[in-house]
C-alpha cells in the first residue's frame, strides 16, 4: 500500500514521479470536467527567482490580479486556455493519516471554460444581484514559486492568494485565505491559465457568496 506524504495531503504533488506511483497525478483528474484538462506535473526544484521563466509567472499572476479587482472579467477570459480547469476543492478536515483533506466529488468550483463564459455573461445581465452593486475587491498574491515541467511550453506556479471582499455600508467585510496550483501555458496568444486548483485554508467559507473568481 503507497502511503499518502504530508505534502500530497495538502494538495501540492511531490516532484519526484516515483514518490507518486499509483496515485491520481492532478486534482484535475478526480474531475469529470478535467477530463480534458494537462495532466503536466513539476519537475525538478523552485526556478530560481531571478530566471526569466519565474519572472514572467510572477507578472503574469500580478496582470491578472488587477483584472480581477477591476471585474474586467470578459478580458480575464481571454487569458484561459479552451481545456482549462477551475477547480476550488471542498477543504475537510481529517486526522493526519488520512491520507486526504478534501471531500470527494466536492467543490466550491468545477468549471470548464464554458461555464466560466457562463458566469461572466450573467453578470451583465440584471439577475446577477448578488454583484450589483458589484463588490470592492483586493487580491493579494504572495510566495510565489515556479516549477518547469517537461514541457517547455509549460510551467507550474503556486501563489498564496488573500482575496479582501468589501459589499455594500453596512455589512462586513470577508476574507478568503488560499493556496492555488496553476499550469501556465505559451500560446500563440501569450501565455494562458491552463489549470487552477484552489485550496482554502478554511473548511467552512463565511462569505454570504461566491460570485467572484479567486
Amino acid at each position: 500500500m503507497t502511503t499518502q506524504t504530508s505534502t500530497y495531503r495538502a494538495g501540492i504533488l511531490p516532484a519526484d514521479p516515483a514518490a507518486t506511483a499509483g496515485r491520481a497525478d492532478t486534482h484535475s483528474a478526480r474531475s469529470p470536467l478535467g477530463a480534458g484538462a494537462s495532466r503536466l506535473r513539476r519537475t525538478g526544484r523552485t526556478l530560481p527567482f531571478g530566471d526569466p521563466r519565474h519572472l514572467l509567472a510572477h507578472q503574469w499572476l500580478t496582470d491578472e490580479t488587477y483584472l480581477l479587482d477591476a471585474q474586467q472579467y470578459e478580458e480575464w477570459l481571454g487569458l484561459l486556455t479552451d481545456d482549462i480547469h477551475y477547480l476550488m476543492p471542498v477543504r475537510v478536515t481529517t486526522a493526519l493519516g488520512a491520507g486526504f483533506d478534501t471531500a470527494p466529488g466536492m467543490a466550491h468550483f468545477d468549471e470548464d471554460k464554458y461555464s466560466l463564459s457562463r458566469r461572466v455573461a450573467r453578470f451583465r445581465t440584471e439577475h446577477a444581484w448578488t454583484e450589483d452593486p458589484p463588490s470592492r475587491l483586493r487580491h493579494h498574491v504572495t510566495n510565489v514559486r515556479t516549477f518547469a515541467t517537461d514541457d517547455e511550453d509549460h510551467l507550474v506556479v503556486d501563489s498564496g492568494m488573500l482575496l479582501h471582499r468589501s459589499r455594500g455600508d453596512v455589512q462586513e467585510a470577508a476574507q478568503v485565505s488560499a493556496g492555488r496550483e496553476d499550469l501556465l501555458r505559451r500560446t500563440a496568444d501569450g501565455w494562458q491559465l491552463a489549470r487552477r486548483t484552489i485550496l482554502v485554508d478554511d473548511s467552512v467559507i463565511r462569505m454570504q457568496n461566491l460570485a467572484i473568481f479567486l
